[in-house]
């Protein structure tokens, strides 16, 4: 790692906002900067080496504060949200239910032997991506509240299933190192509770403001490293220690100064990186020699999406469905970790992103058909400026 290519690291993250300028076409931003690493990386022009060990090392610390960033987005004390919990939850779990029956013959249909990862996938949502995009439509009304108890619930299980699955062999060590990282979350929920109600949060804060010390910021990142630290003692992804510690400062509230901290850092040098380093460790020309693992994307993608439509059945308008199918934390971390683990078979890492890449087109037609309004789905409704 030199200061050149990190100059190139930092210029080809610009491709996410440039990609992501058209609003009305609600791409994520990290679509920009994985086509970049892509183009740049092992399957084009091979200027980034993903396997630099200190490259690789700054984007596991990216990793784990995306992670991070996704679970403060998971919205723990919203009370309206919790009215809505009931259907939200039953969806969630109906949708897991289709999801591995359409994994496993996912998994029989292309041989892999994946079918619980696949059923993972195929049941996950993206708060990060779903939260802004009923922002960015304005989305109201009770299914929209069912929605978003319904992504929350599927966020968080999906994060604590996905360690157990992506490495059955070793299902034991991973429960085990996942207890012991919630045991450790949870210790950091009660003392970050006491700071907050001692008033010793809001003196320290204050002290901070004046003197420019950014100590919650530096507090945050200093137990998120301590938890990564702990899961990677405990062999267990650095995805769960993230994920579990943006729930507890969810829980607790995320103080607005440290929120826009927190985002300086993450989506304007770490993020960027990180997908960029994801990128260029891709392999799309996999794709030639087994050019059926485009068929698993474009399956995957599309069993996300017809098995979050079937809670029709349950009330909920199609294009709500579709934005709940949309993902992105779990397909890049089972890529991160699989490929880390060598459980993933060649080309297979590229046909998880495209299918994340179909559920995010899937999730855009839905945001512009809930925005637009469709025949009896009139419960949706739109927010005032």
């Amino acid at each position: 790692m030199t200061f050149q290519t990190l100059t190139l690291i930092t210029l080809l993250g610009l491709a996410g906002p440039w990609l992501a300028w058209r609003q009305s076409w609600h791409l994520p931003v990290i679509l920009g900067e994985l086509l970049a690493g892509i183009v740049f990386g092992t399957t084009g022009f091979g200027l980034l080496h993903p396997e630099d060990p200190t490259f690789a090392f700054i984007a596991d610390v990216g990793f784990a504060v995306v992670m991070f960033v996704a679970g403060t987005h998971v919205p723990v004390r919203d009370a309206a949200i919790r009215s809505a919990l009931g259907r939200g939850a039953l969806r969630a779990v109906l949708v897991g239910m289709l999801s591995v029956i359409a994994g496993q013959g996912i998994a029989a249909w292309f041989d892999t032997g994946h079918g619980l990862l696949y059923a993972v996938l195929l049941a996950s949502s993206s708060a990060a991506i779903v939260l802004p995009i009923i922002d960015s439509q304005r989305l109201s009304g009770k299914p929209v509240l069912e929605l978003t108890a319904q992504v929350a619930i599927a966020d968080a299980a999906a994060v604590v299933a996905l360690p157990l699955v992506i490495d059955p062999h070793n299902a034991s060590r991973a429960a085990l190192g996942a207890l012991l990282v919630a045991g450790a979350a949870a210790v950091a929920y009660f003392f970050l509770r006491w700071l907050e109600d001692s008033g010793i949060r809001h003196r320290l804060h204050k002290i901070s403001e004046d003197r420019q010390f950014a100590l919650e910021l530096r507090v945050s990142l200093a137990l998120l490293f301590a938890l990564g630290a702990l899961a990677t003692r405990s062999h267990v992804s650095i995805m769960l220690a993230g994920f579990a510690l943006g729930l507890v400062v969810a829980a607790i509230g995320e103080p607005r100064r440290v929120a826009k901290q927190l985002f300086a850092i993450s989506d304007g040098f770490l993020a960027p990186l990180f997908f960029v380093w994801l990128g260029a460790r891709l392999n799309l020309r996999e794709f030639g020699d087994h050019p059926h693992l485009i068929l698993l994307g474009l399956a995957l993608g599309a069993g996300a999406v017809l098995a979050h439509a079937f809670m029709r059945l349950l009330g909920q308008p199609i294009p709500l469905g579709a934005i709940a199918s949309a993902q992105i934390g779990v397909p890049v971390a089972a890529v991160t970790v699989g490929t880390q683990l060598h459980v993933l078979k060649p080309g297979e890492p590229a046909a998880l992103m495209l299918g994340a890449l179909v559920t995010i087109a899937g999730a855009a037609w839905g945001a512009r058909a809930a925005a637009t309004g469709t025949p009896g789905d009139a419960a949706i409704s739109q927010r005032d400026n």
